[in-house]
């Protein structure tokens, strides 16, 4: 029986396990998947096990998307732009290091029928996901990308990967189109997003990163200011898709059914 995991720190939000388990037994695969809680050092040894099939893929959340790179052979096309993979495989005796993150925003976005070519974006967070969504938002056309985090240097380290990019200070609200939190900010339920959005004009799109919980404490501001709002499960549904079609060379179906499995 094949093996998978998700690794990340924290894990437990992770609903990994669930979604691809649930691909797995509907498409009959002699497979499992499970979520695996490590640290920093661990990174060595979880890769050596990819090497030598005792895991036969892996996905990676944070904080390890960037940590995890010096460990693999090859890296793809979005890897390298982005320094960034949450998914690594086998290839020809190579461990290879890939993006789905990319496409799973780009698909999240088109799903929700938001143009993004022209708009002005603005970005909370510098850190994991954050390189794959600009990478994704030039790719869509938009006319500008406003980053900010609460560490300065982090998001102004993002113009060694983008160029393009506008950096502001944390508290700041410049005029935007789509709002993003990528921060983790909101996985715990009394997470506060400490920013004042009164000032800017209703029907804007929120947009949080962040699937578990569906509805952070910034998507109800959002909301309550008269706003659009969506989280990231679709973009996590269509990531992992991706990363599945890798490992399995099955393309695995997204539609209510599988939506509703990942609420229960």
């Amino acid at each position: 029986m094949k093996k998978y995991a998700v690794i990340g720190n924290p894990i437990e939000h992770s609903l990994s396990p669930i979604l691809h388990n649930y691909w797995i037994d509907k498409n009959k695969i002699e497979a499992s998947y499970e979520k695996k809680l490590i640290s920093k050092d661990d990174l060595v040894k979880v890769i050596n096990d990819v090497k030598e099939e005792k895991i036969n893929g892996l996905n990676v959340t944070v904080p390890f998307k960037k940590d995890v790179i010096p460990f693999l052979d090859e890296l793809s096309l979005e890897a390298t732009k982005t320094q960034s993979v949450n998914t690594i495989y086998s290839k020809n005796n190579k461990i290879i290091g890939h993006n789905t993150d990319i496409k799973g925003f780009e698909l999240n976005i088109k799903q929700i029928k938001f143009d993004v070519d022209g708009k002005n974006i603005f970005i909370l967070g510098a850190g994991g996901v954050v390189p794959s969504i600009i990478f994704a938002l030039n790719k869509m056309g938009a006319s500008s990308i406003i980053v900010s985090n609460r560490t300065k240097n982090k998001a102004e380290n993002l113009k060694n990967l983008f160029n393009n990019i506008t950096v502001v200070n944390w508290g700041e609200v410049p005029n935007f189109d789509m709002v993003i939190n990528a921060t983790s900010l909101g996985l715990k339920t009394d997470d506060k997003i400490g920013i004042d959005f009164s000032n800017i004009e209703k029907n804007k799109l929120f947009y949080d990163v962040i699937y578990n919980p569906k509805n952070t404490n910034f998507l109800k501001i959002g909301k309550k200011l008269g706003h659009n709002t969506e989280n990231g499960k679709l973009m996590f549904v269509y990531q992992a898709l991706e990363a599945f079609e890798i490992w399995h060379n099955i393309k695995p179906q997204v539609n209510n059914e599988v939506l509703e499995f990942l609420d229960k």
